[in-house]
């Protein structure tokens, strides 16, 4: 185990990278066993009225990438996965248009309460001061680097 004089000089860039990949691959892991993938969670939640899409308008897949933009991985092929949801009946598609249906609400809701439990897993051992602290000294990095933290 390394004192914290030597975790104080390791590289933030090295360990927020990995603590990234292995927070995406944990929560995507779990969801795939609750029977969708990230992106088609994505997908049901930008088309929702009762989510991200308050008036429920159809959408097109390059519009949901453009929604998406900020946390769409480079592996994700919304195409795919909406076909995926079109299969099951999660989705209709009209003239190039995405919407969701009473199907893909009820598997959004599914997935959704959720959520808690995984976050707990993930956070487990942590107080909630710790990682509040954590995220303040993340936030003042992004202002020291240039950044504008969300």
């Amino acid at each position: 185990m390394n004192s914290d004089a030597d975790l104080a000089t390791q590289p933030a860039a090295y360990w927020t990278g990995v603590a990234y990949e292995s927070l995406i691959a944990f929560t995507r892991a779990r969801q795939a066993e609750l029977g969708l993938t990230q992106p088609q969670f994505w997908l049901l939640r930008n088309l929702s009225p009762n989510d991200l899409n308050p008036d429920g308008s159809a959408m097109t897949i390059p519009e949901l990438k453009a929604a998406m933009s900020s946390y769409l991985r480079p592996e994700d092929d919304l195409g795919a996965e909406a076909e995926a949801l079109l299969e099951q009946g999660r989705l209709t598609l009209d003239d190039g248009r995405l919407t969701i249906t009473e199907a893909g609400e009820q598997a959004r809701l599914s997935l959704k309460q959720h959520a808690p439990t995984i976050r707990a897993q993930i956070h487990e051992g942590i107080p909630d001061a710790d990682y509040v602290t954590t995220l303040k000294v993340l936030h003042r990095m992004i202002r020291n680097t240039g950044g504008s933290p969300p």
